[in-house]
């Protein structure tokens, strides 16, 4: 039975936790496993993430690894879109094949990295929801735009799980999403 947009949320603040990398780190890192171990967030996660879009129509829907890869193609079958990955230039796997990338503005690291997707893939006209699971400085989503934007293709919205982000970024990509920081735990 499908969870409505209230229970789904109060469940994703239920199920996230915070956790502490070691002496090492600078700061906490956000721990979202708990949200893929649960099978109801699991079904209802990406039918929540389109119907924040409900007459976007999508044709595609472009998520950066690493959660992207799971996130997107749940938002894609929901949307009734197709799933493009959008990956990191230098992960562990070598892309094989024509890319478009772009470099990131700096993230909340200070990192700029170039996120890019298969140039076979994107093609012009299609209408692109971005899928992330969280947004902060809004960074790889900047970067996608141009990549969406270069292939002749049109964002329709960004829909993420979190947004901690400045409102004015919000507005810049178009986005919505299910949780703002203020609703998880102090960290």
């Amino acid at each position: 039975m499908p969870q409505d947009g209230a229970v789904l949320s109060r469940r994703l603040v239920e199920l996230f936790r915070w956790i502490d990398p070691g002496p090492d780190s600078t700061h906490l890192v956000s721990d979202l496993s708990g949200w893929w171990r649960d099978p109801a967030v699991l079904a209802e996660v990406g039918p929540a993430l389109a119907a924040l879009f409900p007459d976007a129509r999508p044709t595609v829907v472009v998520a950066p690894e690493v959660t992207g890869l799971l996130l997107g193609p749940l938002v894609a079958v929901a949307a009734g879109a197709g799933f493009v990955p959008a990956y990191k230039d230098g992960g562990e796997r070598h892309r094989v094949g024509a890319m478009r990338w772009a470099e990131t503005p700096p993230d909340h690291r200070g990192r700029r990295l170039r996120v890019g997707v298969d140039d076979r893939r994107l093609e012009p006209g299609d209408r692109v929801l971005l899928v992330d699971d969280w947004v902060d400085t809004g960074a790889q989503l900047d970067a996608l735009h141009r990549v969406v934007r270069d292939a002749g293709a049109v964002v329709v919205g960004t829909a993420a799980l979190v947004a901690t982000c400045p409102p004015e970024v919000a507005a810049r990509l178009r986005l919505r999403a299910l949780l703002d920081g203020d609703r998880l735990p102090e960290g």
